[in-house]
């Protein structure tokens, strides 16, 4: 206000003269304060009115936009009411308040939005989120062109890249009408230490947690959470048959200090041992498929009678017979990864246990010789039974070790329900060394007598090895092994000592003519079910 009249008061006492101040009477000096007031009123009111000419209005009729300077004054007061508000909210609002009156505050404005919002997160508390990974399956191939960030990756072991969204990219998706939106969201959180490790070099815990956020119309929630979410899960299937590379799992040696997840290591299964090529009775390998196919298909069934889905075979019979073969084609048939599992280094049932809830569906898991594999503490017990009283307390016996019957409850106790589609093969050389309790049915479902070679796995070879089918010495050979024991591997390494198709066949002949490959022929190869 006074930077207003100022100009107004300047003007007024330039017509006053300074000698007029000291002849000024005390009436005459009220009268020229009420018009220095007069002047100062009819100047704001003139500055007032000047202002106004000056500033533009938005109406209808002209269309004229408040200027930046309005604009800007005001988005700073809504700013600075906004920050004073805040400073008082977190000075004397307790925090329990201020978050329940923002969860109101967001949920209000929420209710406002016609958009639903899924979250797909990685992990459900400390399992892996299989919908998570079925989801990054499933976009994997939608990704359109026009993205323009698109995470690529080599995993470990495969030949194969896969694409992945980058965080915070989104892909929109169309299903049966209903528009989805994808998006990824990745957050990190600060590094902890690992309470317990060495305090000169500690292990720090790095934490990203990720999600898929899903976002959709309400009024198709039903198709997506009834129809979407099931279409996603089926199409994942397919396209992690599709890109599966079949694996073969050993123990780690440093299992102990890992993570259940962690108690195996995976190297690529490419044996390339199918159906087609093994040296076995043709009969014998068309059971033996129609058994497998028939086990995939039964999930139904077996959950009807109340089984574990699991099968067990046993593959007995001499060494170089075809029985690693045979569980490499059984692999390749059912694109099942296979688990190598050493019993004699396993420490006790308790570790047998967390190796079996650590192996995944669909696989196959393998004991190999186990007629060799173990002394089990069972049969220490009864030995050390039988010893005279004071002997047995020098026997050493292992603090730690597998018993019969924690293999039996790994085979067909309450464990074994721990996974589904699972195959569990046993190999020996003497099936007359194993325990009857392991024979049972129910245990083992399938025996297969892997003998030496015949006839039939003979030609097999030959159209193998040598690629013919018909020879004038293939007669000859089929007879002699009639009445000779002989290991496929023994056939076929023969088979590979030269190129020229008739100096490997009379050299086979020859071998099968010696006295020490003479014998009785064993009983022909089968399969028994139980």
């Amino acid at each position: 206000m006074l930077a207003t009249t100022t100009p107004f008061l300047d003007r007024t006492l330039r017509h006053i003269k300074p000698q007029t101040f000291a002849s000024f009477s005390l009436s005459k000096s009220s009268k020229l304060l009420h018009h220095l007031l007069h002047s100062v009123t009819v100047g704001k009111k003139q500055q007032q009115q000047m202002d106004t000419a000056r500033k533009p209005t938005f109406n209808a009729n002209n269309n004229q936009c408040p200027s930046a300077k309005l604009i800007f004054s005001a988005a700073a007061s809504v700013a600075a009411t906004a920050m004073l508000i805040r400073s008082v909210a977190k000075d004397f609002v307790p925090l329990e308040l201020r978050d329940y009156i923002f969860f109101k505050i967001k949920n209000l404005i929420l209710s406002f939005r016609s958009e639903i919002t899924l979250v797909i997160e990685e992990f459900d508390g400390l399992n892996e989120n299989l919908l998570y990974k079925a989801a990054e399956l499933y976009l994997e191939p939608t990704i359109p062109p026009h993205t323009k960030r698109i995470k690529l990756a080599l995993p470990k072991r495969q030949g194969k890249i896969s694409f992945s969204l980058e965080s915070n990219e989104e892909i929109v998706d169309n299903f049966n009408g209903a528009q989805v939106k994808w998006r990824l969201v990745s957050k990190n959180f600060p590094p902890k230490n690992i309470p317990g490790s060495d305090p000169y070099n500690p292990l720090l815990l790095t934490t990203e947690a990720r999600f898929f956020e899903l976002s959709f119309h309400k009024k198709h929630k039903e198709t997506i959470l009834n129809n979407y979410m099931q279409h996603i899960l089926e199409i994942s299937k397919e396209l992690e048959e599709k890109k599966k590379t079949l694996k073969l799992f050993t123990l780690k040696s440093d299992r102990y200090s890992g993570r259940i997840g962690d108690m195996w290591q995976a190297l690529n299964l490419d044996h390339p041992a199918t159906f087609q090529t093994l040296a076995m009775d043709s009969d014998l390998k068309r059971k033996i498929m129609l058994d497998l196919d028939r086990f995939i298909k039964r999930k139904e069934y077996y959950k009807r009678v109340g089984k574990a889905w699991k099968r067990g075979y046993l593959l007995f019979g001499p060494p170089g017979t075809g029985k690693s073969s045979l569980i490499a084609a059984m692999a390749n048939y059912l694109n099942f990864d296979v688990y190598d599992l050493e019993l004699t280094e396993i420490k006790g049932d308790s570790e047998l246990r967390k190796l079996l809830i650590s192996t995944g569906n669909k696989s196959i898991i393998v004991v190999e010789d186990i007629d060799c594999s173990l002394e089990f503490q069972d049969r220490l017990a009864q030995t050390r039974a039988m010893m005279p009283q004071g002997l047995h307390r020098h026997m050493q016996v292992p603090q730690q070790q597998m018993t019969l019957s924690g293999l039996l409850n790994f085979i067909d106790g309450l464990w074994s329900s721990c996974g589904d589609e699972r195959i569990i093969v046993f190999t020996t050389n003497h099936k007359d060394r194993l325990d009857p309790a392991l024979l049972r049915p129910g245990r083992i479902d399938v025996q297969i007598h892997m003998s030496y070679i015949t006839p039939c796995g003979f030609k097999m070879l030959a159209s193998n090895y040598l690629g013919i089918t018909e020879h004038p010495q293939l007669l000859e050979i089929e007879e002699l092994l009639k009445t000779t024991k002989v290991t496929p591997a023994e056939v076929g390494e023969l088979l590979m000592k030269d190129e020229g198709t008739e100096k490997v066949l009379q050299g086979l002949i020859q071998f099968l003519q010696t006295p020490l490959s003479h014998a009785a022929a064993e009983p022909q190869p089968g399969m028994s079910q139980q």
